[in-house]
């Protein structure tokens, strides 16, 4: 990761400030920059014993407010893309696209071995690798295919994957089925990868290899949706267009979940479409409101979590770790990480319900990463992924 200060008038990387015309399209920042944010509450409770159901994962099939935070992730990664990469001067893009991919890759699976860096149990897969795989592909497909090749392949990813999920025989078990052990995702995770799992199962991953194909599919509509902005269309018709592919969206992934259940570890085809739906109309709102319309003084406090959005996700994840290596001695000779110690001491004391003292832990450390980014914002700093 390289820091780099940005001058007023400079258009910031691919992953910050885009540009319709002259025009920053503010409203990606802000997207951006709101599921960040939810993701550090929801990936940093004070307490993992006491959480408030919607700031949780769906136990299996459904889903939760929490659940859509990483599709969303990954469709504003497929709308940077329709905006970072040229649309004309293209040689030597994929050398540039496999050595970022990399970068992210190798930057989550850094975070998965700290601080024990054990690869004997490693798990390989991961939140930024998925990210790294579904930015390469799909920005491989984006320079090499046109935009109505990506849409049939979006259709043909989510039939595809539901075709196999729904039929194909698991080996060593039997019949296709939909259970976390049993599928045919983790028989392929557990084949290909070992030990080298999610640490709770050991035997399924929620970012396993065969779900990463739909998740490409996710991708694929953030540039879908992308493409759409940068058209030479009225922006009042582009947000009209946006919302009404939304609802669509969601019309299939109501008519699907009645046979293919929605479920985010397994990113069922309808959750793509659940999760792709909801994300295009937050896009089409924001877009109409921020872009459109004007409004923008509220944004500030959002575009500073998005312009460094790898950054803080990276280190949010990093320092809790750092924390608890830091042990503080107890009255009784025990000890406690630093993190824990801090949670008990300020906020457990203060609050009768431990559902609380978790949330107030949670939205205390988004308040302290805001202080850091907004400064970081305000001197036009980012951190180059």
């Amino acid at each position: 990761m390289e820091p780099r200060a940005i001058s007023p008038g400079h258009n910031l990387n691919s992953d910050a400030h885009q540009r319709t015309g002259q025009v920053r399209l503010l409203s990606l920042d802000t997207f951006r920059g709101l599921t960040v944010a939810a993701m550090i509450l929801v990936n940093n409770p004070g307490d993992w014993g006491h959480i408030y159901a919607p700031l949780e994962h769906a136990h299996w099939h459904g889903w939760t407010p929490t659940d859509l935070i990483f599709p969303f992730f990954l469709f504003i990664v497929g709308v940077s893309i329709a905006y970072a990469l040229p649309d004309k001067t293209r040689a030597g893009l994929a050398g540039k696209i496999a050595k970022r991919s990399l970068i992210l890759f190798g930057l989550g699976l850094f975070l998965n071995l700290f601080p024990k860096f054990d690869f004997s149990t490693v798990r390989i897969p991961g939140v930024l690798q998925r990210i790294a795989l579904v930015y390469l592909a799909t920005s491989l497909l984006y320079i090499k295919t046109a935009t109505r090749t990506q849409g049939w392949l979006i259709g043909g990813l989510l039939v595809g994957y539901w075709l196999i999920m729904a039929f194909v025989p698991v080996p060593d078990f039997g019949p296709a089925n939909l259970e976390p052990e049993t599928n045919l995702g983790a028989w392929l995770d557990r084949t290909v990868l070992g030990g080298h799992l999610w640490k709770t199962s050991r035997i399924w991953d929620p970012e396993g290899l065969l779900s990463t194909l739909p998740a490409i599919a996710t991708g694929l509509s953030g540039i879908l949706a992308g493409t759409l902005l940068k058209s030479k269309r009225p922006e009042a018709e582009k947000a009209v267009w946006l919302f009404v592919a939304g609802c669509l969206a969601l019309l299939g992934a109501y008519v699907w979940n009645g046979f293919f259940p929605i479920n985010k570890s397994l990113w069922t085809s309808s959750f793509v479409l659940l999760t792709s739906g909801l994300a295009l109309q937050a896009l089409a709102l924001c877009f109409w409101l921020i872009d459109v319309q004007g409004y923008r003084k509220w944004t500030k406090p959002f575009v500073a979590f998005g312009v460094n959005a790898i950054t803080v996700f990276f280190l949010s994840g990093l320092i809790p770790r750092v924390l608890n290596m830091i042990r503080v001695p107890q009255p009784d000779g025990s000890d406690l990480g630093a993190k824990e110690w801090l949670y008990q001491t300020f906020f457990v004391p203060y609050f009768a319900s431990p559902y609380n003292a978790s949330l107030a832990g949670a939205l205390t450390f988004v308040l302290i990463w805001f202080v850091i980014l907004y400064g970081m914002y305000q001197k036009k700093i980012i951190i180059k992924v």
